[in-house]
């Protein structure tokens, strides 16, 4: 097996796909179809549990062409930021979410963009609901409204 650290990623072995080759500067290995290695690895990374590493928030970037400056901008933050949470780690959920979303729509076609903003706007709408308790004759009964001038002033 070869430890393929090449790709800024220190967890990943290929079992084949690869050919070592003698050169006059030392054993080389090339990488059969690297572009299919590479979204197979940026798809295991968005489909991962937990949050990305400052390694592999750094590979999906490049894969999806995109400078510090560039991303940043996407995020709300500046290229410095993004500097450090390539090599601190530490990337906010924001950043990795949005990350994972690109990536997904770029190889899949299937960013589930959509459900994302239908759940941000359904947390939007419970967290600007409220309960409207009436009594009559001595009885509590409750409904729950959404506060829509609330929701339209945000």
């Amino acid at each position: 097996m070869y430890h393929y650290t090449e790709s800024g990623l220190d967890n990943v072995w290929l079992e084949n796909g690869y050919k070592e080759k003698k050169t006059p500067y030392g054993m080389a290995v090339a990488i059969d179809d690297a572009d299919g290695l590479h979204e197979v690895l940026a798809l295991e990374i968005a489909n991962k549990q937990g949050r990305m590493t400052g390694k592999e928030l750094r590979f999906l970037r490049v894969l999806l062409s995109l400078s510090q400056q560039g991303i940043a901008k996407m995020v709300g933050t500046t290229d410095q930021s993004m500097s450090l949470w390539e090599r601190k780690g530490n990337v906010p959920i924001s950043a990795d979410a949005l990350v994972r979303l690109l990536v997904l729509e770029k190889l899949t076609g299937d960013g589930k963009i959509s459900e994302v903003i239908h759940r941000i706007n359904v947390v939007e709408r419970l967290v600007n609901q409220r309960i409207v308790a009436t009594e009559r004759k001595s009885k509590w009964r409750s409904k729950v409204e959404s506060d829509e001038k609330e929701s339209a002033l945000a």
